[in-house]
């Protein structure tokens, strides 16, 4: 299955329910899992196929994760597809905005056992609102509560609308009035954290034409170029001990203080599948920004952290 689109929240909510589906809730903790990324196949273009012919140690489907694909895979993905046999582990690929004639789209739209699912960033309606408020299990709620739930599902990922909602029914649990809009006042995420999410998110999907917007958000919040370099190398390391960690990457993440969740954990696992020397080579990126900015660099702050932010992105092309 091929999942694409504007909003990585809603893909990697699809393909955590689609993996599930496919190998069971123990899948990750049986090694059952194997994610690539595209610049591994840009490598060694044999990678995928391999990966869906291995047998696992435990018994059990296995599934394949190939993220970040771009069209220029699809001659990969074919040729992996072609050679793929019952038994095999079954393949989830994510990519983001791909055009509706693009190579990837037309071979999961026209071959029979294919599936191509396009996200778009569109908020929640009142309906999907209504469900994602039921599934996260928040009960009543004051018009005024209600008001400012909607009003934040208008601007904020799904990932961090539904991290809103889990912590909003966590807060009222066991009581029985409609919850208050103070609640939901007191659980709103700072703008500026959401911001640095964002840009967090941006530079792991690979999306630089959002870079230079976050960035002009961040500045408008008073926040300067040293917070940004620390924050992002703050979240390079982490992700560097999620990569490394042996005992799963989601046992990793739970590690971590506070436990991320929402855009953040899509982008730090995201950030976990990229290469070794990828990582390490962006660590290094962050660390001669924050030389740079501490250093009384005569260029602009922000220019300077834009570059470097787009150099990071590109680090994998």
């Amino acid at each position: 299955m091929l999942l694409s689109g504007e909003d990585p929240g809603r893909i990697a909510d699809a393909r955590g329910r689609l993996v599930s589906l496919w190998a069971g809730p123990s899948a990750e903790a049986e090694m059952r899992i194997e994610r690539l990324s595209g610049a591994d196949l840009r490598r060694d273009g044999r990678g995928l196929g391999d990966a869906l012919k291995a047998q696992g140690f435990f018994p059990g489907p296995r599934v394949v994760i190939l993220e970040d694909a771009t069209d220029g895979l699809a001659p990969v993905a074919e040729a992996a597809l072609e050679d793929w046999r019952e038994g095999d582990a079954r393949l989830v690929v994510t990519a983001g905005s791909l055009p509706a004639r693009g190579a990837l789209r037309r071979l999961f739209e026209g071959r029979r056992g294919l599936v191509a699912i396009t996200f778009y960033d569109d908020p929640p309606d009142a309906a999907e609102l209504d469900a994602l408020l039921a599934e996260a299990g928040v009960g009543s709620l004051e018009p005024e509560a209600r008001a400012l739930i909607e009003t934040a599902a208008q601007s904020l990922p799904l990932f961090e609308l539904c991290g809103l909602l889990e912590r909003l029914a966590l807060y009222g649990f066991g009581d029985t009035g409609p919850v208050a809009a103070e609640a939901v006042e007191a659980l709103l995420p700072d703008g500026a954290e959401a911001d640095l999410d964002a840009l967090l998110a941006a530079v792991a999907a690979g999306e630089e034409a959002r870079i230079p917007s976050i960035l002009q958000r961040l500045s408008a919040q008073g926040v300067n170029g040293v917070a940004i370099a620390t924050g992002l190398g703050r979240h390079l390391r982490a992700a560097m001990g999620v990569a490394a960690a042996k005992g799963g990457r989601d046992s990793a993440l739970a590690s971590l203080r506070p436990v991320p969740f929402g855009a953040r954990r899509t982008a730090l696992l995201r950030l976990a599948s990229w290469a070794p020397e990828r990582l390490e080579n962006a660590a290094g990126l962050i660390l001669e920004l924050d030389r740079n900015l501490r250093g009384g660099s005569p260029a602009p702050q922000g220019a300077l952290v834009e570059r470097a932010l787009l150099r990071l992105v590109r680090l994998g092309r």
